[in-house]
């Protein structure tokens, strides 16, 4: 019996060792494997504007910094102000040639030079923001901002006294298109009397014509200006004015803090963070990403104290809703504003559809310049 139970307890002792023989060679080559794969990353980034611009280039910013922060990633850059066309192809070369790994591109007119870049540097990762072309080693990346540019449009419908809405907008590519229809699809939603009128800059970033445009806008009758642009020039003529104001890519209400309702804002640091993270460990692959309100990489920022209760909560189930999938902004019966049917009831815009928006909804006055 004895003999027995010494072999029983040598025969477990035998499975018991056997068995945890293969997770420990199976987990020493996969840590081998990710050990091999996984490289520190030095990433670049190629701005439009200036990082004080209080708008665009300072939310990619703050997601650099937010980046930064992860133990691989060893050194960030970033050129500021560099103009869209050649002298881009410029910059993004040579950041390439310094030995960047992972070089991101941040406006729209990056897309053709961040392409060719690219096909010169097959070992380095490229990430264009909201552009549509990619290769290899050029991935996109966006968020669906007309989510919560309609929860602001929500927002303006419940809070307008006059019923008209100025927005100053900067050049008339679908992304622009996309959050004014978004914006008035959601004043409409509250307040189908309203009006949503649009004055078009031809720029991202010119205070001052940022503001010559809000001051025309506020001139006929507007008591709400929202803008995509990339400063708070627009917002300050509304303050100067005692109108409302609603802001875009940060919150800007520092400088503004008597116009101030919301604003819809970016979180490219969730964005920057997971691209990163790709590369670093060998699992990165062209792609193109655009998330939203569900994904983090876009929300409505907090609200102002000015606001009702009860409006802000409706502004908060709509982003409930929008979260869920169970409001898609994007469905019909959605009409443009010449009286034709955009999108059938029952219908949901695709993504390529919306990608490519070139008509103004039911309820904009404007046009789109050619």
């Amino acid at each position: 019996m004895k003999k027995l139970m010494l072999l029983a307890v040598i025969s477990a002792f035998l499975a018991i060792t056997g068995c945890s023989d293969k997770p420990k060679e199976e987990s020493q080559t996969e840590a081998a494997k990710t050990a091999e794969t996984a490289k520190d990353i030095k990433a670049a980034f190629v701005y439009v504007g200036p990082v004080g611009d209080a708008g665009w280039t300072y939310s990619h910013d703050l997601g650099r910094k937010v980046m930064a922060e992860l133990p691989f990633v060893k050194e960030t850059n970033y050129i500021e102000s560099v103009p869209e066309g050649a002298e881009s192809v410029r910059i993004i070369t040579s950041l390439a040639q310094k030995g960047y790994n992972l070089i991101f591109t941040t406006s729209f007119g990056y897309m053709d030079p961040t392409i060719e870049v690219a096909s010169k540097f097959p070992e380095v990762t490229f990430m264009h923001c909201s552009g549509y072309k990619s290769s290899d080693n050029v991935g996109t990346y966006f968020g669906r901002m007309y989510q919560p540019r309609y929860l602001s449009g929500v927002l303006a419908g419940k809070m307008t006294k006059t019923n008209v809405i100025g927005y100053a907008a900067a050049f008339p590519i679908p992304e622009v298109i996309r959050g004014i229809n978004a914006f008035t699809l959601g004043v409409r939603s509250v307040n189908p009397d309203a009006v949503v009128k649009v004055v078009w800059t031809q720029t991202w970033f010119d205070p001052a014509k940022e503001r010559d445009a809000a001051e025309s806008l506020l001139d006929v009758n507007s008591d709400i200006i929202a803008m995509h642009q990339d400063t708070p020039a627009a917002l300050q003529a509304a303050e100067k004015r005692g109108a409302l104001a609603i802001g875009y890519n940060t919150v800007m209400q520092e400088q503004v803090p008597n116009a101030w309702l919301t604003a819809p804002v970016w979180n490219w640091g969730s964005v920057y963070t997971k691209i990163a993270e790709e590369v670093h460990d060998g699992t990165w692959k062209s792609q193109d990403l655009w998330g939203g309100i569900a994904e983090g990489y876009v929300d409505i920022s907090p609200m102002s104290d000015k606001i009702p209760a009860d409006v802000q909560a409706y502004v908060l189930e709509q982003k409930a809703k929008i979260a869920s999938g169970e409001l898609h902004v994007f469905s019909g019966e959605i009409k443009d504003n010449k009286g034709n049917i955009a999108v059938e009831a029952g219908k949901t815009m695709t993504d390529g559809e919306m990608l490519g928006m070139n008509f103004l909804v039911e309820g904009v006055q404007g046009n789109i310049p050619g």
